[in-house]
């Protein structure tokens, strides 16, 4: 099963507060998913496909030691994919910090603050051939 999305823009959802591109905060008690997603996803722009920052961002969150990675990689790995998972489109990050995603052909990658001028390019169809989806609501109207 392929989870990843290509030539595909996420913008952020209709019902997102941010007004600029935020940086999502941890929690006293650690990492969040939307900061590790962030974190991850801003740091290597066009080097994650949606299935490999899912899989990078749980075995951070879970805090998966190396030396099990190394033992039992495959069947985490496995294990993680076996279950339903909500894709991108219901991140926090298009659905509550501002950013839009965009999946280049080879299903890579890259955040788009939603007040950049690339951000509206994509959203009036100014990259060609490329499929606009909206972020999940926040609630239901």
């Amino acid at each position: 099963m392929n989870w990843n999305y290509y030539n595909t823009f996420i913008t952020v959802s209709p019902d997102c507060p941010a007004e600029f591109g935020t940086v999502p905060p941890d929690k006293k008690g650690g990492r969040t998913k939307p900061s590790l997603e962030y974190e991850l996803a801003a740091s290597r722009p066009y080097g994650y496909t949606q299935e490999e920052l899912m899989y990078e961002v749980h075995v951070r969150h879970k805090e998966i030691a190396p030396e099990e990675l190394e033992a039992r990689g495959a069947e985490i790995r496995n294990e993680f994919f076996s279950k339903p998972k909500a894709c991108l489109r219901a991140s926090m990050l298009p659905k509550k910090y501002g950013w839009g995603i965009h999946f280049n052909e080879a299903g890579k990658m890259a955040l788009v603050p939603v007040e950049s001028a690339e951000y509206h390019r994509f959203v009036e169809g100014g990259h060609g051939n490329v499929i606009v989806l909206p972020g999940m609501r926040n609630s239901k109207k």
